[in-house]
């Protein structure tokens, strides 16, 4: 069985920082690389970070410098910091494992697992 859920989402000032949560159920070999993505309503699906199986990350330029990918084999958990948030960090975060690179692209994957995605709202 696979599952990912996230959690953690909500709503925060500017500047203010959230950690999502993700649990993961699906087997460590299939998982990585696995990361996160967001969407806000009437925007296209965007790449947020990711880690691979050696604990490496890849972000954003958006992201980079505020947000962190990170993971707890222990508790099969994976998480996103998220540090000095703005209101347009505002969307449904998702999280997503098994991700491959679009060929030509940077930055751009696809999953072959998704989470239901969790609400995070910044208000000014």
């Amino acid at each position: 069985q696979v599952r990912l859920v996230e959690s953690g989402g909500g709503l925060v000032q500017a500047g203010g920082s959230l950690r999502l949560s993700c649990a993961v159920s699906v087997r460590t070999f299939r998982a990585y690389p696995m990361g996160w993505f967001r969407q806000a309503p009437g925007k296209e699906r965007e790449f947020v970070g990711l880690i691979n199986s050696t604990g490496g990350s890849t972000y954003a330029d958006s992201m980079k410098g505020r947000f962190a990918v990170s993971r707890d084999d222990a508790k099969n958990t994976m998480y996103l910091q998220m540090n000095s948030l703005k209101p347009e960090d505002t969307a449904v975060y998702y999280c997503a494992a098994g991700l491959t690179r679009r060929a030509g692209t940077i930055n751009n994957y696809r999953a072959d697992y998704w989470g239901q995605g969790t609400q995070v709202t910044v208000s000014s």
